[in-house]
């Protein structure tokens, strides 16, 4: 008779593409393909076992959910509803109904199973995820963990770097949920032993699709970390897809930029890194050495003969025949499998001759828990079935059949099962039904022809008598030729996510301290030196710059204006208004001289009158040019006929218009001064090294309030002067000034976002860049033009000149 179908699944991940090239929806990673064959192996054991399940078949249905969480969800309603996806159909086949389901190989997939299957309290067995959210039996009532709980894998990272002394590490993890949890329960772990985190990576999700220049750009961070620090140890945590972006930097380092990144890795067991596709290249120089926790594993008599068994042409596994290409590379035109440049499989490959990146003999951890998942549901049926059997002996009547029953009945069998499996170990869940068992660690060692072999040198049995779960070998361990002798530097850091360099603490045997916060450690990490001071003076190179650019624009200035004060009754000043000709080249002058508020070490007094001088002399600046515009336009509509404009030309009204904008902006910097006035203040982490002394500027808001009330007047200049610039007239600004503001908004534009991007004297220098660049763009735009005009062509500043332009243009 027939039995109840079990899920399980295997992970898939694109490859060729293309014509008659195989699709990426057929190319597999051999190694994960494992899964099924261990799924099958358990599944005609136990129907060839006259023991267990006696005069019943075990039926199975296989899915691949290609690490897609969506597709995990359609697969799972496929499960249950018999391809039709429709609740509705759910009793209507008996034989179908499903009792058990096994998966999934990350919390992801996980979880999107889980949240189905506890609607109609089916058993879910996962080989893979870690997740604490599924430990919840509330939330997920229904699900079972075939791997051991996560907190002995914490016990054992701790005790595997205090046993070696390593207390300075770096730590990449994954950007899922599940790394960010890993981070949290970690840390404190390794502060309470002493343990410091020097630097925290998160690897970006990626995968080979991505145009390369957004692979590169998420990448970058991660790449930089690894090639400038020096780092010996680093763990790594996270599951095969979530760290490909990590596999592909270290693949870029060995085999493009020929630098291997050679270190003492620490991979969780997670993550199984010797997996590649095949045709790819496994980093045996970068991984050579490599400690790893992997889910406990051991061998099972008969899988290897079954594997070698296995002929794409007879079996009728799921997916064999892709898999058979993927692992040999080889085509199959009778499936219309092919694989470009590559002969027709013979059917008469072994499994045993494949390498070991692409494809292992051994049951993997993975494999070890789907073989034991499926073993433990043969078990609880055979217990229930038992059960009824013994009821109906004692009388309690009726007919009893396997397929009478529903999935929740299996779960009181099923969390008390115990047994042991073919490799003479006892299988059995834990109070949080997870598996009682824990993790080997294993020590990598990688040959030049990619081949590899690993070394069990150690173990984390939570079942062990207390102070004993941990144990390792040390002397088992090959490290890589890079580490003869791994010489230990004793260092330590804040506990945080990520530390900056500069909250590195000084270290002494028994605890870690830290700096005080004016001194920070020296290159060897074994003593506080004192910070240096760093603001931006004069005496430093880009200070003196700056200030010879002041002075040297501040007597260009004074230089017009003498000019001006020499020629005040020549036509081409006159034509200007010569009162609002010396209030512009006054502040521009004023504009040049408050950039010297900026250099040198901030006091009160200067934070004070930094922004508040330089707001109001930029509003008096933009104020002079909108009223030189204001009064070009007037002047023009004043010039015709019965217009009532004349009345409006004249001093009182370009007083007007440089007087209330300033009063304005003098207002906003009072206020400013009253509620929150700026004070100096020390930076002491913004830069490894160096005390910033700067200014607090209190509410941003307010400096932002005070610049876009300048843009503001900028703006509004611009666009009279714009309008105005075809008007006739010999000496007409209004081009000028178009320019000049045009000039003068482009560079405040462009100094919001470098302002932001900058710190300390750097963010300094850029406003007085930004004060001086656009105050000489007024000072040039708007009078270098007239002072060529009285300095060296005087023969144009005539009024006979002035009326003989004045008739050509009318």
């Amino acid at each position: 008779m027939s039995l109840p179908k079990v899920q399980t699944e295997f992970s898939a991940l694109g490859g060729l593409t293309g014509g008659a090239e195989i699709s990426a929806e057929f190319w597999v990673i051999p190694k994960n393909y494992q899964h099924v064959l261990a799924f099958v192996f358990a599944m005609s054991e136990i129907n060839k076992d006259a023991k267990l399940l006696p005069n019943s078949t075990l039926g199975a249905k296989i899915y691949d959910n290609a690490f897609n969480a969506i597709r995990t969800y359609w697969n799972t309603l496929d499960l249950l509803f018999r391809g039709l996806r429709n609740p509705s159909t759910y009793k209507c086949n008996r034989r179908e109904e499903p009792m058990a389901a096994l998966g999934g190989i990350n919390s992801q997939t996980s979880i999107q199973m889980a949240n189905i299957l506890n609607i109609f309290k089916i058993p879910q067995l996962s080989y893979g995820s870690f997740d604490p959210v599924l430990s919840d039996k509330i939330q997920f009532p229904s699900f079972y963990q075939m791997v051991p709980n996560e907190d002995p894998q914490y016990v054992g990272i701790v005790g595997l770097l205090k046993h070696f002394g390593w207390n300075w590490i770096g730590l990449i993890v994954s950007e899922v949920d599940s790394g960010e949890t890993f981070l949290q329960t970690l840390r404190p772990r390794l502060l309470q032993n002493t343990i410091c985190i020097a630097w925290t990576q998160v690897i970006p999700t990626v995968t080979p699709h991505l145009p390369n220049k957004i692979i590169q750009e998420k990448l970058l961070p991660i790449s930089n970390t690894l090639f400038l620090s020096d780092i010996n140890v680093i763990l790594v945590y996270g599951d095969g897809q979530s760290v490909e972006g990590f596999r592909m930097v270290l693949y870029s380092a060995e085999f493009f930029k020929k630098r291997p990144l050679e270190r003492v890795w620490i991979i969780t067991a997670q993550w199984d890194f010797t997996a590649v596709s095949n045709g790819a290249m496994l980093t045996t120089r970068t991984f050579n050495g490599t400690l790893s926790f992997t889910f406990h594993t051991n061998l099972v008599p008969g899988f290897q003969d079954f594997l070698e068994s296995i002929n794409p042409f007879q079996s009728t596994i799921y997916f064999i025949q892709q898999f058979w290409i993927s692992a040999f590379l080889c085509s199959l035109p009778q499936y219309k499998l092919y694989v470009p440049n590559k002969e027709s499989c013979t059917g008469e490959e072994k499994l045993g001759r494949v390498p070991g990146p692409w494809f292992e003999m051994g049951m993997s951890g993975q494999s070890y828990s789907i073989y034991n998942a499926v073993y433990a549901v043969a078990h609880a049926l055979h217990a229930m079935d038992s059960s009824r059997a013994l009821k109906r002996a004692m009388g309690d009547g009726g007919k009893w059949s396997l397929l009478n029953v529903q999935p929740w009945q299996l779960h009181s069998f099923l969390r008390n099962i115990r047994f042991n499996n073919s490799a003479k170990e006892e299988i059995s869940f834990d109070e949080k039904w997870d598996l009682a068992s824990g993790f080997d660690i294993i020590n990598l060692v990688t040959f030049p022809n990619q081949s590899f072999q690993r070394v069990r040198v150690g173990e984390m049995d939570p079942q062990a008598p207390a102070g004993k779960e941990f144990k390792i070998n040390a002397s088992a361990v090959t490290w890589n030729p890079k580490f003869k002798q791994l010489v230990v530097r004793i260092r330590s850091s804040k506990p945080q996510s990520s530390t900056p360099p500069e909250k590195i603490e000084q270290v002494n045997a028994d605890q870690c301290e830290k700096c005080p916060e004016d001194q920070y450690p020296n290159k060897n990490q074994d003593q506080c030196i004192p910070k240096d001071i760093s603001y931006l003076s004069y005496e430093e190179p880009l200070g003196a710059v700056l200030v010879s650019s002041a002075l040297f624009l501040s007597v260009i200035t004074a230089v017009v204006s003498w000019s001006f004060i020499q020629h005040q009754n020549t036509p081409i000043v006159k034509a200007n208004n010569w009162s609002i000709t010396c209030a512009l080249l006054c502040s521009l002058l004023l504009c040049f001289l408050c950039s010297f508020l900026f250099i040198g070490r901030p006091g009160m007094v200067t934070c004070l009158l930094r922004q508040t001088v330089f707001g109001i002399v930029f509003s008096i600046a933009v104020s002079c040019v909108l009223a030189k515009t204001i009064t070009v336009v007037l002047a023009f509509m004043a010039t015709k006929p019965g217009n009532r404009m004349r009345k409006w030309v004249g001093k009182r009204l370009a007083l007007s218009v440089i007087i209330l904008p300033s009063l304005i902006q003098a207002g906003i910097c009072a206020v400013w001064l009253v509620i929150s006035p700026p004070f100096p203040e020390f930076d002491m982490h913004s830069h490894i090294g160096q005390i910033v002394v700067q200014c607090n500027e209190g509410p941003v808001i307010m400096f932002y309030l005070v610049l876009g009330y300048i843009s503001f007047l900028a703006i509004f200049s611009f666009t009279v002067a714009f309008f105005a610039r075809k008007l006739p007239d010999t000496f007409n600004e209004a081009k000028l000034i178009t320019f000049s503001m045009l000039v003068f908004c482009s560079v405040w534009v462009s100094f919001v976002p470098t302002y932001l991007s900058t710190k300390g004297k750097y963010m300094v220098a850029v406003e007085i860049f930004s004060i001086l660049a656009s105050s000489a763009g007024l000072l040039g735009c708007i009078f270098l033009p007239k002072c060529y005009i009285i300095i060296f062509q005087p023969e144009l500043n005539t009024r006979q000149q002035l009326v003989r332009k004045k008739n050509e243009q009318l």
